[in-house]
C-alpha cells in the first residue's frame, strides 16, 4: 500500500458547520420522537454497530460478510443504497442527487428495530455527510439512556451500546484499477447471458466503465466519506484497514482489527474486576455473545459472590495454573466450601473462558470417618464433598533440546 493517505477535504467554514449541527440536531428530535411514538417508547436497538464506510473498489462486498463472521453476527448487512427504495428516493438517485438525510435516518432507524439485528449490525454507507455524522453522536447518547430490553430511560448499570466505525481503504490507482475491472467482467458476463440465454445479466454501472468517472468517484470518496468518518475517530472504536492487498492479505487484516478485545467488549466494572487473570491465546468466539452476557450479569445481580469467586481464582487456582505452565493442564482438588452451588461454579467456568482457558469441573462426594459409635460399634462417618477442577490451555512453546 502506498504511504499516501487523501488529503481530508476542506472542512465547513464555522458558520456552514454550525447551520449543519442545528439541521442534524432538528432532523434527529424530529425523527426520533415519532419513532418513540410509533413504538410506543419500546425501542430494542442492536448492542453492537459497525458502521461501514469504504473506497470505490475496496471490496466492502467482497468482505462484509467476513467481518461479520469476524465479529459472530449472523444477521445481513444493512445497505443504506438498498434502503432508498422508495418512489421519491428513486427519483431523486436517478436525478443523480443524494436522498435527503432525514429520509435517510428514517428508513435506518425503522431497520434497525428489527429483532434479526438485536445481537449486531453492520450498517453499509453511513455516515457520509456531516448532518450524518452528528445524527450518530446524538444516537449514541440517546441509545445510553434506553432500557437494554428496548424499554424507556433506564437507570441500572448495564452495557453501554458498541460503536465501531470500519474504513476499507485503497489508494485512488488501485480504486480506478478495480472499478474498471468489474465493468469489464460485468459486461463480459451479460454477454454471455446474452448469447446463452443463461443466466441473469447484472447491472453495468457508467462509473465502472469510464476512466475519468472512475476517478470522479473516488474524489467523491476522498472529499465527503473519507473525512466524514475521519472526524469520528476521536468518539468511537475506529479501524483503518488496508484493502489493497490480494483477499487472503484483506481478510487477515480485518481479523487484526476486529479480534476480541476485553477491554471494549465489556463493561469498566467487570474487566477491572477479572483483567488481572492471564488472558490465553484462544478464545471460543462462538460462544462470545453469550459469555459476555453471563458475566454482566453476574456483575449485575450478584456482585458479592461474583467478586468472591474472581478472587478465589486469583488466589488459590492461578498459582496452581500457572506451575504447570508448560503442559497447559492443571488438575486441582478443592473442597472450597464458595464452589458449593451452581452458580459459583459457572460464574468460576465463564471467567475462565473468557481468558481463554477450559475449565471442567466434577463433583465427588467422599465418606471420611470420623468416629466409632460405641454400643454398635459402627463407624460413622461425615460426607466430603470434592471439587475436581480440569484447566486445559495452550502449553508452552518452548521446548528442550535433545
Amino acid at each position: 500500500m502506498s504511504d499516501t493517505v487523501p488529503d481530508p477535504a476542506p472542512r465547513a467554514t464555522p458558520v456552514a458547520a454550525d447551520l449543519e449541527i442545528k439541521d442534524a440536531q432538528l432532523i434527529f428530535s424530529a425523527v426520533w420522537t415519532d419513532l418513540r411514538e410509533r413504538h410506543d417508547g419500546a425501542l430494542p436497538f442492536p448492542t453492537e454497530f459497525i458502521w461501514l464506510g469504504g473506497a470505490p473498489g475496496a471490496g466492502k462486498g467482497t468482505n462484509t460478510a467476513f467481518i461479520a463472521r469476524a465479529r459472530d453476527i449472523s444477521a445481513p448487512p444493512i445497505v443504506i443504497s438498498s434502503l432508498l427504495t422508495t418512489p421519491q428516493a428513486v427519483a431523486i438517485k436517478n436525478a443523480g442527487q443524494m436522498v435527503g438525510d432525514r429520509e435517510v435516518i428514517t428508513l435506518l432507524l425503522e431497520e434497525l428495530l428489527d429483532p434479526q439485528y438485536r445481537d449486531g449490525v453492520i450498517v453499509d454507507g453511513f455516515p457520509r455527510t456531516e448532518v450524518q455524522v452528528e445524527f450518530l453522536k446524538l444516537f449514541y447518547h440517546e441509545l445510553l439512556a434506553l432500557d437494554p430490553d428496548g424499554g424507556g430511560p433506564s437507570d441500572r448499570r448495564v452495557r453501554k451500546p458498541m460503536f465501531r466505525i470500519a474504513l476499507l481503504f485503497v489508494t485512488e490507482e488501485v480504486s480506478v484499477q478495480r472499478q474498471l475491472k468489474r465493468g469489464r467482467e460485468i459486461r463480459e458476463h451479460n454477454r454471455q447471458v446474452r448469447e446463452s440465454g443463461i443466466g441473469v445479466p447484472l447491472e453495468e454501472r457508467a462509473t465502472d466503465l469510464d476512466l475519468e468517472l472512475c476517478r470522479k468517484r473516488y474524489k467523491v470518496f476522498k472529499d465527503t466519506t473519507f473525512d466524514t468518518l475521519q472526524s469520528l475517530r476521536q468518539i468511537f472504536h475506529f479501524h483503518f484497514i488496508d484493502a489493497e492487498g490480494d483477499l487472503p492479505e484483506v481478510q487477515q487484516n480485518i481479523l487484526r482489527e476486529f479480534a476480541y478485545q476485553s477491554s471494549l467488549e465489556l463493561s469498566p466494572e467487570v474487566f477491572a474486576l477479572i483483567q488481572d487473570i492471564p488472558v490465553a491465546t484462544q478464545l471460543a468466539r462462538h460462544a462470545r455473545q453469550e459469555l459476555v452476557r453471563r458475566l454482566e450479569q453476574y456483575e449485575r445481580e450478584s456482585p458479592d459472590l461474583f467478586r468472591s469467586v474472581v478472587r478465589f481464582i486469583g488466589s488459590k487456582l492461578m498459582p496452581i495454573v500457572h506451575a504447570h505452565a508448560m503442559s497447559g493442564h492443571a488438575q486441582i482438588n478443592s473442597e472450597e466450601a464458595l464452589l458449593d452451588g451452581p452458580t459459583a461454579l459457572r460464574m468460576m467456568i465463564d471467567v475462565f473462558a473468557e481468558r481463554g482457558f477450559h475449565v471442567t469441573v466434577d463433583v465427588h462426594l467422599l465418606d471420611v470417618p470420623e468416629r466409632i459409635n460405641p454400643e454398635t460399634w459402627d463407624i460413622v462417618c461425615r460426607t466430603k464433598k470434592v471439587f475436581r477442577i480440569e484447566i486445559r490451555y495452550p502449553p508452552s512453546d518452548i521446548r528442550r533440546g535433545h
